[in-house]
């Protein structure tokens, strides 16, 4: 089995430089991974579903030439 991760809202925000609003607008649009309720007043998210939006969010940026940048 693989190994699951669960990692925290200020996890997230480091790693996508996104603030609480724009997260929570994002997944409430669903355009970002769903948070998981790891109790009555906590919850999380999978790193592994982060990290893959990350990479997707990468390649979509990387898709048709470098958009004018050197």
């Amino acid at each position: 089995m693989t190994d699951i991760s669960i990692i925290r809202k200020p996890r997230v925000r480091e790693k996508t430089g996104y603030s609480n609003s724009t997260i929570h607008r994002l997944e409430k649009a669903g355009l970002f991974p769903r948070r998981i309720k790891l109790g009555p007043r906590a919850c999380g998210y999978l790193e592994s579903e982060i990290d893959l939006w990350i990479r997707q969010r990468v390649q979509e940026s990387r898709k048709g030439g470098n958009h004018g940048h050197d």
